[in-house]
């Protein structure tokens, strides 16, 4: 099969690996689409890690034992290699699981679970079916297209009572203006590139502000000096993910989503006297499968205009050179087109 691998800063190239088989619960699946996340910035770099990619959806190829699933199933393959056994996998929590599986070991191969390839190796609960008339582009959006921000939204119980602000509008950021408009809310985002402000504000937010002007005092006269009753961090910053504890109302909500590092906040003043609560939130409840699918087939159009580029495997360095410019929303990989 085809696999991409980062070669060096901004170099990479295809190369040709042994396709994975199906052992136990761990089946192969076809990628159809391989949606496209922070990868790019390893690429810049020329850290060269596997595996490399964690989103995908596709055909069921083969499996080894019966199973939730059955060859030729649309499925949508979600991230990481938890143990499923544990308390947090039994209770939809698997994403934060501490007992990762050992898939070299697994599989007697170190290939099989990137996403940049043409297959996937993954265990058959952690594949959800796509429903009938729902594309593989659309459904793979339950990754980190729609993934992270729904997890927020879910935990915040975000709805149409609420304002909610959105620090990073990039990919992450444009699926939680869908996924907060699509419960009502009003949407307040934060960003600085001017392809995806617009974008944003097309996807439903109600102004965009510039992180480097006057955003605070912005969202304190938008909510008469208030702050905002939800906030979800996207942009990835220490910076991002204070502004957005400021910018939060008394009582209010703040979940960060990005791999914010470092900041700094003032214990009383931020978070005793405002009784704010801040979350942590990496992905979503395995649970709220049916809500998720309720949502992205539902967004349709949505989706279609946070979707705004799609390449081969073989075209994956104009990919990645197309994200660093920061002028695009969500870009997929198709690993079997030519």
């Amino acid at each position: 099969m085809k696999v991409v691998q980062i070669t060096g800063e901004r170099k990479c190239e295809i190369v040709e690996k042994p396709e994975p088989k199906a052992v136990d619960e761990f089946v192969v699946v076809r990628i159809h689409v391989a949606p496209m996340c922070t990868e790019y910035k390893a690429y810049k770099t020329g850290k060269m890690y596997h595996p490399l990619g964690h989103e995908a959806a596709g055909e069921v190829e083969e499996v080894a034992q019966k199973g939730t699933v059955e060859v030729g199933q649309r499925v949508v393959v979600m991230p990481q290699y938890p143990c499923g056994t544990c308390s947090l996998c039994l209770s939809g929590n698997y994403i934060h699981c501490q007992k990762n599986r050992d898939m070299k070991e697994i599989l007697g191969s170190e290939w099989g679970t990137d996403t940049y390839a043409q297959f996937v190796v993954k265990q058959d609960w952690l594949l959800l079916p796509i429903p009938d008339g729902m594309s593989y582009e659309h459904a793979s959006m339950a990754c980190c297209g729609f993934g992270p921000t729904f997890g927020a939204s879910e935990l915040m119980k975000v709805g149409a009572f609420d304002t909610v602000l959105i620090t990073g509008l990039g990919p992450v950021g444009l699926g939680g203006v869908i996924n907060a408009r699509y419960r009502g809310a009003r949407v307040i985002g934060v960003e600085g590139n001017p392809y995806r402000a617009r974008l944003a504000k097309e996807l439903g937010a109600e102004d965009v502000l510039d992180p480097n002007g006057e955003a605070l005092e912005h969202v304190l006269e938008l909510t008469n000096g208030q702050g905002v009753d939800k906030a979800i961090e996207c942009s990835g910053t220490g910076e991002a993910a204070a502004f957005c504890i400021k910018a939060t109302r008394r009582k209010g909500q703040v979940s960060i989503v990005g791999g914010s590092g470092d900041f700094t906040v003032n214990g009383v003043s931020d978070f005793i006297s405002k009784g704010l609560s801040v979350h942590g939130v990496w992905h979503w409840n395995l649970g709220a499968a049916p809500r998720m699918m309720k949502l992205i087939k539902n967004s349709g159009e949505k989706i279609d205009k946070m979707i705004t580029h799609s390449f081969s495997l073989s075209e994956v360095r104009d990919a990645w050179e197309l994200q660093l410019t920061g002028r695009c929303g969500k870009v997929l990989l198709y690993p079997w087109k030519q």
